[in-house]
This record gives C-alpha cells, structure tokens and sequence, in this order.
C-alpha cells in the first residue's frame, strides 16, 4: 500500500514538472515501520477484546480462589484442633474433608488455566471467522460444531461455578459472625447480653459434631482468638477467595455471552462484527 501511494505521488509529481515540491522518498526502513504498523493495526482489531478480558479476569480470580482457599482451609484447621477440640476423633472427618477440598483446589486451578486459554484461542478463530464471514476465512460446519460444545461447556461450567461461588460465601459469613461476636465482647456497651454468654460455637454451623468438647469458646477467651494473626489472617484469606470466586464467574458469564453471540452470528445470521 505504501509503495503504491509513493509511486503515485511521484507520477504526478513528473505529469506536473514540479519536482521540486514533491515529497523525499520513503526509505526501506521506513516502508517497513509502516507495514510492521498496519499489520499491528490489522491484529489489533481482530482481537477478541471480551475474549481477552475475560481470559485475564479468569486467570486472575482462579488464583485468588485457589491460593487463598487453600491458606484459609489450612488456617481453619489448626484454629479447630487448637481452640475448639482437643480430642483428634472429633474434628477427623473435618480434617479429611478440608484435605479432599485442597486437592480439588488443584485440580480446579490446573483445569480453569488450561480451559481459559482454549476460549481464549477459540474466541480469535470465532472473531476472525465472523469479521471474515464473507473473505478468505469463512468458517466450517466443524468449526461451528467446536463452538457449539464451548457454548455448552462454558454454560455447565457456570452453573457448577454459581454452586462454588455461594459455597464460598459460608466461611465467610461463619468468620464474620465470629468476628461480630469478638466486636461485642470488646465493647460490652453495644449489647445487653453479659460477656460469658457470648460465644462462637463450631458445632452450631455443623463443623464438629454435637458430642464435641468444648466445640465453643466463650468470652474473654474468644476475644483473645480474634486478636490473633492467625484468626485475622484466615478471615481475610477466605474473603479473598470470596472475590476470586466472583471474578471467575464474571469472567465465565463473560465468556458465555461472547461465545453464544459469535456462534448466532455464524450459525444464524452469516455475518456480524467483532465481540
């Protein structure tokens, strides 16, 4: 393109014998900066920008879930087996649980990573084939077939992932309440119950089982665990992995409208723009 126009401009620079106003010509290094610019531009809006976001906002939540959740379940065990009960039988199957759901947590990171780049890679073959409906890259009944099981996939995936991100939330509300608790045992003016009968009790939110001893901490003694770093941390642990559940599912609804829109362009209407 940059050669045309300079061979153009020349023409009429010697049609017009004004050679003294035409333009110094352009050097190699300079056409090819020019051409290296265009194909950045080219690139630039192809991309799937949804696609792109969505990609970095599942990468991002994935890790925050998975890395706090760990933390936090770690933390969440030695709270139990420190303060709440110190016979081993009683908080076992805790135990068992909290290591299964560690595992999981690896699984889930290693799964989501490899999942989000196949939308990401899926999402510039569906943007290229719907910029390009009527070009050289018109898509095939394979490729719309692929798109077809992301849309399916991506849509049980959130489903599963609202199950996750409101599973997430128990913790939270159970430290919350605990911390809430601690709050008022710090300012006995703000309730009318006496200190010793404030009390943050495991067993009430089925953690330990109800022949647990002691399974709670009452009064000054809980106000004491809410001081500690280790209650504070695990608290703020599972409130990241809180938000890193949110942004997943922002990312996976994200993924799931692009998706779905690209696919009725292709499949319905046989042209559309960029997602």
């Amino acid at each position: 393109m940059a050669h045309r126009q300079l061979e153009g401009t020349v023409w009429a620079c010697h049609l017009q014998k004004v050679h003294h106003y035409c333009p110094k010509p352009l050097t190699s290094d300079l056409l090819s900066l020019l051409g290296l610019l265009e194909c950045c531009a080219r690139c630039m809006v192809g991309a799937p920008f949804a696609s792109l976001v969505a990609t970095g906002l599942c990468f991002f939540g994935v890790a925050l879930f998975c890395g706090c959740g760990h933390e936090a379940l770690t933390g969440t065990e030695k709270l139990i087996e420190t303060y709440f009960s110190k016979n081993y039988q009683d908080y076992e199957y805790l135990m068992n649980v909290i290591h299964a759901f560690q595992y999981v947590i690896y699984g889930t990171a290693s799964f989501f990573f490899l999942y989000g780049a196949l939308l990401l890679a899926e999402g510039f073959y569906t943007t290229g084939a719907v910029r390009q409906i009527f070009g050289d890259y018109k898509t095939t009944i394979c490729g719309k077939g692929l798109s077809a099981t992301f849309v399916g996939i991506t849509y049980a995936l959130t489903v599963v992932w609202l199950l996750v991100f409101a599973c997430s939330a128990v913790p939270v509300y159970i430290y919350f309440n605990t911390w809430t608790t601690c709050q008022s045992i710090a300012f006995p003016s703000k309730t009318s119950a006496s200190i010793g009968s404030l009390c943050a009790d495991a067993r009430m939110y089925g953690v330990l089982p109800w022949n647990a001893f002691p399974g709670k901490v009452c009064g000054s003694n809980l106000l004491s665990i809410c001081k500690t770093a280790e209650f504070q941390m695990t608290f703020h642990l599972f409130i990241a992995a809180f938000i890193g559940a949110a942004a997943t599912l922002v990312s996976l609804l994200t993924f799931m409208i692009a998706a779905t829109y690209n696919f009725a362009v292709l499949k319905l209407m046989g042209r559309g723009t960029k997602f």
